[in-house]
C-alpha cells in the first residue's frame, strides 16, 4: 500500500515528507442541506411534504460549476473541506432505498476535489434531526416510523418548521435551534440513542427504534464509504475520514424532571416549554408557556404565551396507513397515542404526570444520568458501531469525533477507544455574537468558564474591552483543547465549526457595503483559532447560493463567506511575474552550503501596479452562473464580505512542528516561530500560504531567523489552482519567520484615497533577515 497522504502522529497531522499539515479548511457547501428537486429552501412551503420524493444530485453544485467553487476556495487558502451531506440525500425514498444519482454525483464532485489536492472528510450532517422538525438531515420517513405526525408539528409546537411558519421572512432569528428542546427533538434523539432502555414497546420490524434508526443511519454511511472505495482513486487520496455525527444531542436523556427546565438548558428563545408541556400540547392540549427572549446580558423571560393545538397531535392518528414503507410495528406500540404515555410516564385520561423523572436514571442499574453519562455511554454506543462500520470499508479512515457540542468528551484516555487515527472535532460558536447578530467590541462572555463552574459568580466571567474579549476566545478555545486531550488522549484537535454571522445590524453591511463588524468579529475568530494550539479548523460556511435577502437560504441563518450579492476579493492586486518566474526571493549571501543559505536576485519584467490596474483588480466581479434577486435596498452596495479576515496566512507544510504562528490582520504581519531536528530539504521546504491580497509578491518584507526562502504563485505536483506560497528552507532548532505586508482599512472596499496609499505601500519593497 502506497504511503497515506495523511496521516496522524500523535497529535500531529504528518504528509509523506513527514512535514506538520495544518488543516485549513471549509465547510462545503451548505447547499447540501436542502433538495436541488425541488429546490427548496427553507423559506418555502410548495412541495415540501413530498419528502419521499425529492432529489439532491446536483449539491452541493453541479459538476459544471464545481471548479468555480473549488478553484475560488483554493484560492482563499482552503487544503481542507468538511464535505456535508445528509441521511436524506442517500436515504430519502424510504429504508434502504438508496439514491444512487446523488451517490454517483457525489464520487464525480470528490473526483474533481481531487484535483485541487484538498483533504476532505465526510460530513453526516444533521441539525435539529430533519427538515421537517425545522433543520436538516434525517428522511421523513423516520419520524413515520416513530410514531409522529410532520404534518401537525406547526399547531403543536412540536417543531418550529421554517417552511411551515406563517411569515417566514419574520421567522425569529435563532429560534430553529430550540428545536432541541421540543418535542420532535426529544423523541427522536431519545429514541435513536436509547430507545432500548426508554421505549421499550417500540418494535418496528423486530427490532427496537433504537437498533432500527442506527442501522439504517449507519448502513447509509457504510453504503457511501463503499462506493467512494469501489470508486478506486478517491479513498485516501481524498476523502481522507469521516466525521461521527454533526452535534449530537441527548434528547430526554438524563432530565431529572420534566416538569421543569433543566438547569444546564442555556438556550430559551420564544415560547420554551417544560418536557411535560411539550408532551401535552403535543397531544392536542393547550398549555400557558413562558416565553423568552435574548437580551444584551443573555436570554430573559419576555412574558407567557397560550399553545393550543385546537385538537391536533404530533402523533400520526390510529387509522393511519402504516403500510407505505413496508414496514410491520409491533401491535403493543399502538398509533393514535403517545409514546410516552404507553410507557406509562403520564395518564392521557387525567394529564396528569406520573413519572417525571423517568428518564433520570437507567432502567436496569438505576445510575444516575448526567450529560457526562451519556457521552460516556449512549454517545459512545452509537460511535463505536459507526466506527465499525467505516473501518469495515476504509480500513485506515480518520475518524473525526465529534461529542456534544460544549459538553466533557467521553473518557478514552488508556482505553480501548484510545485510537491513534481519530481526531477530537469539537465546535465553537460566539454565542453573544449568533444570537444578537451585533459584534460588541466593549464585553462579551467566557462561556466556557462557565460552563466548567470557573467563576464564583457569573459577573467574573464578562469580559471588557477588545483586548481582553480577542483573548478570551482563545482561551476559551485552548481549553476546549485541552480538554479533549486530558479525557481523549493525545489526538489532534480540529475545530470543525466556528463561524460569524454576516446580517448583523439589521444588515447593515448589505445597505451601506461597511463589513467593519463582521471583519472585527472574523479577525476576532481566526486570532483565537491560530493562538489555541489546535491543528485546523473548518469555517462554517460556504453557500454557493447566499444572498443578502434570505442569506443562507436555512432558518434565517447568514454565515457564508461567500454571497452572491457581494464582491469576490481581489486575490492578485499586483500583476504577476512572467511564467516560471519567482515572485520574490531572499536577499542575503551566505555560505552557500549551509541550510542558513540565501540567494539575492529579484523577478524580471515585475511591472509596477497603477491606480487604475489596482482599482480594476479590486473589482473583480463574483463568478457564478446564478443570479440573485435581492431587493435593491440590500444589494446595491457590495462589499468584500470582510474577506480580508478569513483570506490571512497560513501554514501549509512546517518541517519539523509549528510551535506558534499568527496573523496581525491591522498590521498585516504574518509570525511563526516552529521547532525543527532536521533542516528542510531542497524538495522539502516549510511552505506557507500568503494570500496576496496582503503580501503582494515583490512588497512583502521577510525576515527569518536563518535560511534562505522564496515567494511564488504556482501550483503543486501537477494540482489544479495556483496559490502564493513562500517556501523556506531552514536549519535545525528553533526559527523564526515574519512577513510583513500591506496594510489597509478593514471592511470597507477601497476609497480613492485609500488606493492612492495602498499604491505607495505596493511600490516600496524590502526584506532582511533576522
Amino acid at each position: 500500500m502506497a504511503p497515506l497522504r495523511l496521516r496522524i502522529e500523535g497529535q500531529k497531522f504528518r504528509d509523506t515528507k513527514d512535514r506538520e499539515v495544518t488543516l485549513r479548511g471549509i465547510n462545503c457547501a451548505g447547499d447540501a442541506k436542502y433538495p436541488t428537486n425541488p429546490d427548496l429552501p427553507s423559506h418555502l412551503l410548495d412541495r415540501f411534504f413530498e419528502g419521499d420524493d425529492v432529489s439532491f444530485a446536483g449539491r452541493p453544485f453541479s459538476i459544471d460549476e464545481a471548479h468555480i467553487h473549488f478553484s475560488r476556495l483554493k484560492r482563499f487558502g482552503y487544503n481542507t473541506i468538511r464535505y456535508i451531506f445528509t441521511w436524506e440525500a442517500l436515504e430519502h425514498a424510504g429504508p434502504g432505498r438508496y439514491d444512487e444519482e446523488w451517490v454517483q454525483h457525489t464520487i464525480e464532485v470528490l473526483r474533481l476535489a481531487k484535483d485541487y489536492g484538498f483533504y476532505i472528510f465526510m460530513d453526516p450532517h444533521q441539525d435539529v434531526w430533519s427538515r421537517f422538525s425545522g433543520g436538516s438531515g434525517a428522511p421523513m420517513w423516520t419520524l413515520y416510523a416513530a410514531g409522529l405526525n410532520p404534518h401537525t408539528f406547526a399547531a403543536t409546537e412540536a417543531a418550529m418548521v421554517h417552511n411551515t411558519y406563517s411569515d417566514p421572512a419574520n421567522y425569529p432569528k435563532m429560534i430553529w435551534s430550540t428545536n432541541y428542546n421540543r418535542l420532535v427533538c426529544q423523541v427522536m434523539f431519545t429514541l435513536f440513542f436509547a430507545g432500548k432502555d426508554f421505549a421499550p414497546k417500540a418494535i418496528i420490524d423486530g427490532k427496537n427504534i433504537q437498533d432500527y434508526l442506527q442501522g439504517f443511519f449507519v448502513g447509509a454511511c457504510k453504503h457511501l464509504a463503499q462506493r467512494i472505495h469501489e470508486a478506486g482513486d478517491l479513498e485516501y487520496d481524498v476523502v481522507i475520514g469521516w466525521e461521527s455525527m454533526n452535534e449530537p444531542n441527548r434528547g430526554l436523556i438524563g432530565w431529572p424532571d420534566l416538569s421543569a427546565i433543566p438547569s444546564e438548558q442555556k438556550l430559551q428563545k420564544g415560547t420554551s416549554p417544560t418536557a411535560w408541556q411539550g408532551i401535552l400540547t403535543g397531544s392536542g392540549r393547550s398549555c400557558e408557556i413562558d416565553t423568552w427572549d435574548f437580551g444584551g446580558l443573555g436570554p430573559y423571560k419576555s412574558g407567557t404565551q397560550l399553545v393550543d393545538p385546537k385538537g391536533q397531535s404530533a402523533w400520526l392518528p390510529a387509522d393511519h396507513d402504516d403500510s407505505k414503507y413496508g414496514w410491520t410495528r409491533d401491535p403493543d406500540w399502538k398509533l393514535g397515542e403517545c409514546l410516552w404515555a404507553q410507557h406509562g410516564i403520564w395518564d392521557p385520561s387525567n394529564d396528569i404526570l406520573l413519572k417525571k423523572d423517568y428518564f433520570a436514571k437507567t432502567p436496569h442499574t438505576n445510575e444516575a444520568i448526567d450529560y457526562e453519562y451519556f457521552t460516556n455511554h449512549y454517545f459512545m454506543d452509537y460511535y463505536r458501531r459507526h466506527k465499525s462500520a467505516i473501518k469495515s470499508v476504509q480500513s485506515e479512515a480518520i475518524l473525526f469525533c465529534q461529542p456534544p457540542v460544549l459538553e466533557i468528551p467521553p473518557s478514552l484516555k488508556g482505553t480501548k477507544d484510545d485510537d491513534p487515527n481519530m481526531v477530537y472535532a469539537p465546535h465553537y460558536y460566539d454565542g453573544v455574537t449568533l444570537m444578537t447578530k451585533k459584534w460588541n467590541r466593549y464585553w462579551n462572555v467566557d462561556v466556557f468558564g462557565l460552563l466548567r463552574g470557573r467563576y464564583l459568580s457569573p459577573a467574573f466571567a464578562i469580559k471588557v474591552g477588545e483586548g481582553a474579549i480577542r483573548n478570551c476566545f482563545r482561551d476559551q478555545l485552548s481549553a476546549i483543547r485541552k480538554e479533549g486531550q486530558d479525557y481523549m488522549g493525545v489526538h489532534p484537535c480540529v475545530f470543525t465549526e466556528i463561524g460569524i454571522p454576516y446580517d448583523m445590524d439589521d444588515k447593515y453591511a448589505y445597505k451601506t457595503g461597511d463589513y467593519t463588524s463582521q471583519a472585527l468579529a472574523m479577525d476576532a475568530n481566526h486570532f483565537a483559532l491560530e493562538g489555541c494550539g489546535a491543528n485546523g479548523f473548518t469555517l462554517w460556511v460556504y453557500m454557493t447560493g447566499n444572498n443578502h435577502e434570505w442569506g443562507d437560504l436555512w432558518n434565517g441563518e447568514d454565515l457564508s463567506i461567500f454571497s452572491l450579492d457581494d464582491k469576490v476579493i481581489p486575490l492578485s492586486p499586483n500583476p504577476q511575474p512572467a511564467a516560471g518566474k519567482s515572485a520574490n526571493t531572499s536577499v542575503v549571501s551566505l555560505d552557500q552550503t549551509s541550510p542558513s543559505y540565501s540567494q539575492s536576485r529579484s523577478a524580471d519584467n515585475q511591472s509596477s501596479i497603477t491606480p487604475s490596474n489596482l482599482k480594476n483588480a479590486l473589482s473583480t466581479p463574483s463568478i457564478s452562473s446564478a443570479r440573485s434577486s435581492t431587493p435593491v435596498e440590500l444589494g446595491s452596495k457590495p462589499g468584500f464580505r470582510a474577506a480580508e479576515a478569513y483570506v490571512r496566512p497560513s501554514p501549509i507544510a512546517t518541517v519539523g512542528t509549528v510551535a506558534s504562528y499568527g496573523f496581525d490582520l491591522r498590521n498585516a504581519t504574518f509570525n511563526m516561530t516552529l521547532q525543527c531536528e532536521n533542516p528542510a530539504t531542497e524538495d522539502t521546504p516549510t511552505e506557507i500560504f500568503l494570500p496576496e491580497f496582503h503580501f503582494p509578491g515583490e512588497q512583502s518584507q521577510v525576515e527569518v531567523s536563518g535560511g534562505k526562502w522564496t515567494i511564488s504563485v504556482d501550483d503543486t505536483d501537477g494540482e489544479e489552482g495556483s496559490i502564493q506560497r513562500l517556501r523556506w528552507w531552514h536549519g535545525v532548532g528553533e526559527q523564526k519567520l515574519k512577513v510583513k505586508g500591506v496594510q489597509r482599512r478593514q471592511g470597507m472596499a477601497l476609497g480613492k484615497e485609500e488606493e492612492e496609499g495602498y499604491l505607495d505601500q505596493c511600490q516600496q519593497s524590502r526584506c532582511a533577515i533576522m
